[in-house]
C-alpha cells in the first residue's frame, strides 16, 4: 500500500446522502458513481486516503476552525486578534453561542464530521465487495472504521448526545433524534476495538503516518477515560505505554518541522512543503503573531499571521508554579523574547503590540525562520504536522485512571515521567485531592493547546465543588474570571478592545455543551437541541 497522504484524489463525495442507490434514477454513462467504483486497489485506497484529508482539513482553516475556537472558550487562550472583526470568535471565547448565531466554525464542523462520517460508511460497506487482496480490505477498513470512530468522539465532546448514523443513508433516513451519548461511546469503541485488529503495529517506508492498531488503542483509551471507566481505560494506556512508542528526549521536538512522525507521536496527520499541492498546515498562519518584524528583506517577512487565540497569562502562570522552564519555553513565546530553539535567527521576538491581547503566541505552532524563508508559498504550503494523539497523553490516562483505581503509587510513577523528561523534580507523598489536582494540571502544561482542554474542564468533575472543572472556572464568580478580574499582567490590562471579562457570562446547565447548529434543526423534525438553548 503505497498512499501518501497528503497527495489524495479529490473525490465526490455525497454525504448530502443523495448518492444511494435509490436517489439515482437515470444512469449516467461514463461517469464513476458508487455503483462502479471501488474497481481495483487505486480506487480503494484513493476513497480511504480522503479520509485523512476530510478528517483534518489541515491544509485549510474553516472547517475544522472550532479546534482554535474551543481553545479560546478555555482558561488557556483568549481571542487575540485585535485589529480584525472578532465576531465568528467572541460567541465561544465569552460564552454568548446560540443555536441562531451559532458561528461558522460550528457549522461548519458538525457539517465535516458527518461528510466524514458518511464518506467512511461508504467505504465500510463497499469495500468488502471490491475485487483487492483480504489483507488491503482489512487495512482499508480498519482505518474508515478509525476515522468514523474519531469523528464521533469529536462529535460527542462538542454537542453531547448525536445522531448515530453506522450506514449509508437516502435523504428518508436523516430525520432521526440523536442517540445517547452512552449508545455512540459504545460504537465508537466498537469500531476502534475492530480496527485495532484489523491495521498493523506500525508502516514502513511511505506508507508511515497511516492509521495504526496503536492509534486505536490510544484513541480507545482516552474514550474509556472520558466514559470513567477506569479499568479499560488503565489497560489500554499500559498497552499503547508498553508497545513500540517512546517519550521524545527533548520536550521541544515534539512538535517540530523536522520532527515528522517522532518516536511519540501515535497519530498525526501528514503534511509537505511541496509547492506543488496545497497539502501543508495553514493553522500556524492563524495563530502566528500579526504585525511580525523582521527587517527590509521581504523574505524576512515571511508568515505575518492572523494572531487568533493567545495564550493567557493564567496558562503562564500555571507552567511558571511548577518552576516548568522548559515545557513554558516550548509553549508560549513572549513578545522580545528569544524563541526557544530558534534564537540564532530569532533572538527577540517582535511583533505589533497593539495587535495582540497579551503579546504571547504558540511556540507549538511556531515556525523556524530558516523553514519560512524556504518557502516560495507561505500558507497552506507549511511542513508541520498535526499531532492528534501522542505517548505522553497515554501515560496521563494511565495515570488518571490508576488514580480512581486506588493505585496512588502508579499514578505518581507517570507524571513523574512526564516531568522527568522537562527536568522537573518528582512529585511525592500526594493522596485525594491533592494528587488529582497534580494529575490535572499535569494534563493542562503537557497537552497546552493540542485540543484536548476544552473536552477535558467539561468531563473532569472537581470533588470539592461537585460539578465539571469548566462550571469551577467560568461565571461569574469562576476562579478563572476572577484572576482576570484582579490580574496585574501589563499586557492584558493594557489591551481592553478584547474585555477581560471573559467567561463571565457562562451558564451552568447550558455551556457545558455547544449548541446544535439552527440551520441543522430546521432540517429535521425529530432533532432536539440541548438544554438551555
Amino acid at each position: 500500500m503505497k498512499l501518501k497522504l497528503y497527495i489524495i484524489s479529490l473525490i465526490l463525495v455525497c454525504f448530502s446522502y443523495s448518492c444511494s442507490k435509490d436517489s439515482i434514477e437515470t444512469p449516467l454513462y461514463g461517469t464513476q458513481d458508487l455503483e462502479n467504483y471501488f474497481a481495483n486497489i487505486d480506487e480503494c485506497e484513493a476513497f480511504v486516503g480522503d479520509l485523512y484529508k476530510g478528517f483534518a482539513y489541515w491544509h485549510d482553516w474553516w472547517q475544522n476552525y472550532l479546534r482554535l475556537a474551543n481553545e479560546m472558550a478555555t482558561d488557556d487562550a483568549w481571542m487575540g486578534n485585535l485589529n480584525q472583526d472578532a465576531s465568528g470568535n467572541y460567541a465561544f471565547a465569552f460564552y454568548t453561542v446560540t443555536p441562531s448565531n451559532a458561528p461558522g466554525a460550528l457549522i461548519n464542523f458538525y457539517y465535516y464530521k458527518y461528510q466524514n462520517i458518511g464518506s467512511a460508511n461508504i467505504a465500510i460497506e463497499r469495500i468488502p465487495n471490491a475485487p483487492i487482496s483480504d489483507q488491503d480490505k482489512n487495512y482499508l477498513i480498519g482505518q474508515a472504521k478509525f476515522f468514523r470512530a474519531f469523528s464521533y468522539w469529536e462529535l460527542v465532546q462538542n454537542f453531547g448526545d448525536v445522531v448515530l448514523t453506522l450506514e449509508s443513508q437516502g435523504t428518508e433516513g436523516l430525520d432521526v433524534d440523536r442517540s445517547p451519548k452512552a449508545k455512540v461511546y459504545e460504537a465508537i469503541v466498537a469500531d476502534l476495538k475492530d480496527a485495532a485488529q484489523l491495521l498493523p503495529e506500525k508502516w514502513d517506508g511511505s506508507d508511515v503516518g497511516r492509521v495504526t492498531s496503536g492509534a486505536c488503542k490510544a484513541l480507545l483509551a482516552r474514550t474509556y477515560l472520558f466514559m470513567a471507566d477506569y479499568n479499560n481505560a488503565y489497560a489500554y494506556a499500559d498497552s499503547v505505554i508498553n508497545s513500540v512508542y517512546s517519550l521524545e528526549p527533548d520536550f521541544i521536538n515534539v512538535w517540530s518541522c523536522s520532527n515528522h512522525n517522532g518516536v511519540e507521536s501515535i497519530f498525526e496527520i501528514q503534511t509537505s512543503a511541496d509547492q506543488s499541492f496545497t497539502v501543508g498546515n495553514r493553522f500556524s498562519v492563524v495563530v502566528n503573531a500579526r504585525g511580525e518584524i523582521w527587517g527590509t528583506d521581504e523574505t524576512d517577512k515571511a508568515m505575518d499571521g492572523w494572531g487568533w487565540c493567545v495564550p493567557t497569562s493564567n496558562l503562564e502562570n500555571a507552567f511558571k508554579e511548577e518552576a516548568d522552564s522548559i515545557r513554558l519555553k516550548s509553549t508560549i513565546i513572549r513578545l522580545g523574547l528569544p524563541v526557544y530553539g530558534d534564537s540564532v535567527d530569532n533572538p527577540h521576538y517582535q511583533f505589533n503590540s497593539e495587535y495582540n491581547k497579551s503579546c504571547r503566541t504558540w511556540r507549538k505552532m511556531y515556525v523556524p525562520v530558516s523553514v519560512r524563508k524556504s518557502l516560495v508559498n507561505k500558507d497552506s504550503h507549511i511542513p508541520l504536522d498535526m499531532i492528534l494523539i501522542r505517548l505522553a497523553e497515554m501515560y496521563l490516562t494511565r495515570a488518571e485512571a490508576a488514580y480512581f483505581m486506588g493505585n496512588n503509587s502508579q499514578a505518581l510513577i507517570d507524571i513523574n515521567s512526564i516531568r522527568n523528561r522537562v527536568n522537573l523534580e518528582p512529585k511525592t507523598g500526594l493522596s485525594g485531592n491533592d494528587l488529582l489536582y497534580a494529575i490535572w494540571k499535569e494534563r493542562r502544561l503537557e497537552l497546552a493547546n493540542e485540543g484536548m482542554r476544552l473536552y477535558d474542564i467539561r468531563r473532569e468533575i472537581d470533588p470539592i465543588a461537585n460539578k465539571p472543572v469548566v462550571d469551577v472556572l467560568m461565571g461569574e464568580d469562576g476562579t478563572f474570571v476572577q484572576y482576570n478580574a484582579n490580574s496585574t499582567d501589563y499586557w492584558e490590562n493594557l489591551h481592553t478592545k478584547e474585555p477581560s471579562n471573559k467567561g463571565e457570562a457562562f451558564v451552568e446547565g447550558r455551556h457545558e455543551l455547544w449548541p446544535i447548529p439552527q440551520a441543522e434543526m430546521d432540517k429535521s423534525t425529530s432533532l432536539t437541541q440541548n438544554p438551555g438553548y
